[in-house]
């Protein structure tokens, strides 16, 4: 009777783990990930230098939080939001650190920003 506990305790464990989870950072590639784009600099802007190191090195979209990079499924979507702060939601592969993509969406407080500094920069002093 103990051990079908425990083998029930287990799966519960192991299917908890692997629920759907909210992982916040900025889609890169796994070439600059933790380095930045200042060395390979392949475009003016990050976003561009994430394109271009994924299109001409075989590179991989990633996100990385600061800390850890974990590589994505969808190698699709990811290139909309390149460079960007975002939210991915999905299930994680701890042991290839990848996350199972279900949606990506840029951080609420990374679009308000940006568009707060677009309001200030149209806007003329008239002093």
């Amino acid at each position: 009777m103990k051990h079908l506990i425990l083998s029930l305790l287990a799966v519960a464990a192991l299917s908890a783990a692997q629920g759907k989870q909210t992982f916040t950072g900025t889609i890169t590639d796994n070439m600059c990930a933790k380095a930045g784009h200042s060395q390979m600099r392949m475009g003016p802007t990050d976003a561009e230098c994430t394109i271009a190191c994924i299109r001409a090195h075989d590179a991989t979209y990633v996100l990385y939080d600061g800390k850890d990079v974990y590589t994505l499924s969808d190698q699709q979507t990811p290139e909309k939001f390149a460079a960007q702060k975002v939210r991915v939601i999905g299930t994680l592969d701890a042991k290839t650190k990848t996350i199972q993509v279900d949606s990506i969406r840029i951080r609420k407080s990374a679009a308000i920003s940006r568009i707060w500094w677009r309001s200030r920069s149209s806007t003329r002093c008239r002093c």
